[in-house]
This record gives structure tokens, sequence and C-alpha cells, in this order.
């Protein structure tokens, strides 16, 4: 590639990203800047969920750069120079390092929620009309739970053979109770997408399930509904 009318090489693009990847684990691990590249990405990878995401990558990135290293003959002809694609790669993983996803605002909307003293027969018609079939239930600005369509189901299956003078008007309250209520999280906004994508695969690999992630400022459940994730959504997107 040419900048500025001068060409660099695929080795010197590839080497200028791994460097900066490196200082910025290092960085990271403080009191043990004196550990090698890859002993960064095992240790740091635990607990970050971009680097468990390329960690393999990482590690692979560390033999190519130890292969270009030792096998330079002179500042102007390396043996291995890497392909352009592996350079591409290399430097797309330093941004999602350097600048990853952020849940917010890329997940933010206007979210839709009720009330647990409303009717079962209002969340119907919000279903019918736009086709949503998850809802945050509140009572006096406290989450109590969230309103699926398989909760709404369970409710049916348990009170069709009953006698109710209101029929669905029946209040959420009740609905909720036929239901778990561990079906969503509260996420602050500045989670990673990677972050959240770790916690649906947490959830199904414990044998649960969640069906959203609910975003606030600080990820408390008092806060204003900043937007929330579905499985889809995260999955679509990374």
């Amino acid at each position: 590639m040419s900048y500025g009318g001068v060409t660099i090489k695929n080795s010197d693009r590839f080497l200028t990203s791994f460097t900066r990847i490196e200082k910025e684990l290092k960085d990271r691990i403080r009191n043990k800047r004196d550990l090698g590249f890859s002993r960064c990405v095992k240790i740091l990878s635990k607990s970050d969920a971009v680097l468990k995401r390329y960690r393999d990558d990482l590690l692979e990135f560390a033999e190519l750069r130890n292969a270009i290293v030792h096998n330079r003959i002179d500042a102007d002809y390396t043996i291995a120079e890497p392909h352009l694609s592996v350079v591409e790669k290399i430097e797309t993983i330093e941004l999602e390092i350097m600048q990853p996803k952020r849940v917010y605002p890329r997940f933010s909307k206007k979210v839709i929620t009720f009330q647990e003293t409303d009717s079962l027969a209002n969340v119907l018609q919000i279903i019918d009309e736009k086709e949503i079939s998850r809802f945050p239930i509140y009572k006096d600005g406290k989450f109590k739970g969230l309103i699926t369509e398989r909760g709404i189901t369970q409710w049916l299956a348990k009170n069709m053979r009953k006698n109710f003078p209101d029929g669905i008007e029946t209040s959420l309250r009740d609905v909720l109770a036929c239901q778990k209520n561990n079906t969503c999280r509260f996420i602050d906004k500045y989670t990673t997408v990677y972050e959240a994508l770790e916690i649906f695969k947490n959830e199904i690999e414990k044998g649960s399930r969640i069906y959203m992630l609910l975003i606030t400022e600080n990820g408390n459940e008092g806060e204003q509904l900043l937007g929330i994730i579905t499985p889809r959504d995260i999955i679509d997107l990374v």
C-alpha cells in the first residue's frame, strides 16, 4: 500500500498494529508489564469479552510476529511477508480492542413498558399492532419482571378452565405470577457488544435462557430504559 507516494509493506503495517495492541495489553496488566504478548492475551481474555473473542487470532498473530522479526534479513527485506487479508484483520481487531462497540447507542430504542396493574388486554393489543411480544413490567417505578409470549401462554393454560368475569382484563400481576422472572438482565450502557453476547452464551451454557437485556445508564432496575437487546439482535450484529 502506498501513503503519500511511499510504499508501506504488509509486514510493516502488521508490526505497527501488533505493537500498538501489545502496548495496550501490557498497560492493562500494569504491574506485570514484563509478561510476553501471548501470556497477556491468555490472562486478559479471561475477563475481557473482546479479547476472549479474538484470543486465538491474537495468539496466531504472535507467532507470525516472531516469524517476521526473526527471519528479517535486513530492514528492507522480510522473508515472512503477511498477506493483505491478515494485515486488514489485525488492524480490524486492533480497532475492536481500542474502541470496542458499545451497546449504547447502537441498541437505543423506545421501550414499551406496562404497569403491573394494566390489563392483559392492553398487552395483547400492542402485540397485535406492533408484533412485539416481550414487555418490561413495573410497579411505581420498580421493575417487577418481563412479560413474554411464553408467560402469557402459561397463564392461559393454567386458567383456561376457570371462569373469569373480566376475561383478559385480568391484571399483568397475575400473568407474571405464572412465569419465571429471571428471564432478563439489566446492563449499563457502557457494556460492550461482546460482553452482551457472553451474557447470553453463559446462560445457555448453564441450561437456562434469558430473552432480553435491558439497557440503562448504570445497569440499575430503577433507571430509565435506554434500549433493549434480544439474542437475535446480538447474533445479527456479531
